[in-house]
């Protein structure tokens, strides 16, 4: 009977790490569905460019007061969980601050101190994020897209991330008074937790105490586990998907497009003096689909901007410098890449019920993301440069207006008049060639 506490949290562990790795290898599926990217070059300055950007959040300094809390959070969190590892332990092996044995008293001290300084942080930042989110009114916080489950998010996880925090003072409070009583060994020191809720506490029996930091361990744990499958449905999937997202970012100057193959290829062959216009094609596999200029739904993008969708906080930076947005235009680059996601997950649940994907009737193009948002663009890279985490959304938009001049010639009229000019005059402008130096003469 001694043991069963241990099977449950044995179980519980095995059970939320199943579901997790589960829902990493159906991202990992539905990124797949993209075409391949050839992203592998460069490798060392892949490296230092993960580490800056999605480690050493580099990019988050353009705004001081929003950077200096995200950063408490992050790294407050991610060693606070360091703690996991002695939670596993002592849950599977009915220990009890098994780290209090390795480090040694001294350093476990420091330790616990510091997670105690780190999580009343994060409680402070939580708290300043819930408050900016929902009262303070942040444009970029309020706009229509957010309506609905990503407000909810958003404020869930702050929730959620509270509750953990407390539930971490309230063990550590607990299990100080236990120790003070002689109930517990004294290992590791509690400078917050102990001034918060121990006066509390003391007024509490033993029986009530162990049940109290029992039922907070219990409750930490659980959370964790909740949290970390939560992911799979939350925004705050980029805690994990920075990391290979900024690995596989462009590399290339701001503004260069990417060319296709196939363009190339014909304007190579329309340049090449001594090439034969009449010379027999080789002979292409009837059963071949062909290839498609541009996107028009998730498959036909590459698969780095279908993990850009994952990937994307839906923090709104880029709608906030978006020059479309900002003079009125239906654009939004953050909508984009929301849209693109829920037309992946959309794609994904069809493949879950289905075993594979059965035709829906649906595109990424009119059914998520409307023309209008596509020609609002103005293609000044605004959006991935003030991305946090090195998101495209430019790269989307440009393969899909692709698939619109190239594809279904559905142009706007004034883009039609403009390469019209190019292709007769060599210039946007309605005048001939030998016309266009008359200004300075007049």
């Amino acid at each position: 009977m001694q043991y069963i506490d241990n099977i449950i949290f044995f179980i519980a562990l095995v059970a939320g790490f199943g579901l997790f790795f589960k829902s990493l290898k159906e991202i990992y599926r539905n990124i797949q569905l993209g075409k391949e990217s050839h992203r592998s070059d460069q490798k060392a300055k892949r490296w230092e460019t993960m580490a800056k950007v999605a480690l050493g959040q580099s990019k988050m300094g353009k705004r001081p007061v929003a950077a200096f809390f995200h950063v408490i959070v992050y790294v407050g969190f991610v060693i606070i969980n360091i703690e996991l590892l002695e939670i596993i332990v002592d849950g599977i092996f009915g220990t009890h601050r098994f780290l209090a044995g390795i480090l040694g008293d001294s350093l476990y001290a420091a330790f616990t101190a510091t997670l105690e300084v780190l999580a009343f942080l994060v409680v402070i930042a939580v708290v300043v994020f819930f408050i900016r989110r929902n009262f303070y009114g942040v444009k970029r916080l309020t706009m229509k897209e957010l309506f609905g489950w990503p407000k909810h998010d958003a404020n869930w996880i702050l929730v959620i991330e509270f509750a953990l925090m407390m539930a971490f003072f309230k063990m550590n409070a607990a299990d100080w008074v236990l120790q003070q009583r002689g109930v517990f060994t004294e290992h590791g020191s509690f400078p917050i937790s102990s001034n918060l809720l121990g006066p509390i506490f003391e007024n509490f029996s033993d029986n009530i105490l162990i049940i109290t930091e029992r039922g907070a361990w219990w409750f930490h744990f659980i959370g964790i586990l909740f949290f970390m499958n939560y992911l799979y449905y939350s925004k705050h999937l980029h805690i994990i998907l920075a990391f290979p997202n900024t690995w596989f970012a462009n590399l290339k100057p701001k503004g260069q497009f990417n060319n296709l193959d196939s363009v190339t290829a014909e304007i190579k062959l329309m340049m090449d003096p001594n090439a034969d216009p009449y010379a027999a094609q080789p002979e292409a596999d009837p059963n071949a689909v062909p290839e498609k200029f541009g996107a028009n739904d998730i498959f036909d993008l590459s698969q780095v901007q279908l993990l850009n969708a994952y990937s994307c906080t839906e923090c709104g930076r880029c709608t906030a410098v978006c020059p479309a947005n900002l003079t009125g235009k239906k654009l939004s680059p953050r909508k984009i890449m929301m849209d693109t996601r829920d037309r992946l997950e959309e794609v994904g649940k069809n493949i879950n019920k289905n075993g594979k994907f059965v035709e829906d009737g649906k595109k990424l193009l009119d059914d998520h993301i409307q023309r209008e948002e596509l020609w609002a663009c103005t293609t000044c890279n605004a959006c991935v440069e003030t991305c946090p985490i090195l998101i495209d959304p430019l790269a989307i938009i440009i393969e899909m207006r692709r698939f619109l001049v190239m594809e279904q010639s559905a142009a706007p009229q004034e883009l039609n008049q403009m390469m019209t000019n190019i292709e007769n005059n060599a210039a946007p402008w309605q005048y001939n060639q030998a016309d266009r130096l008359n200004w300075a003469k007049e």
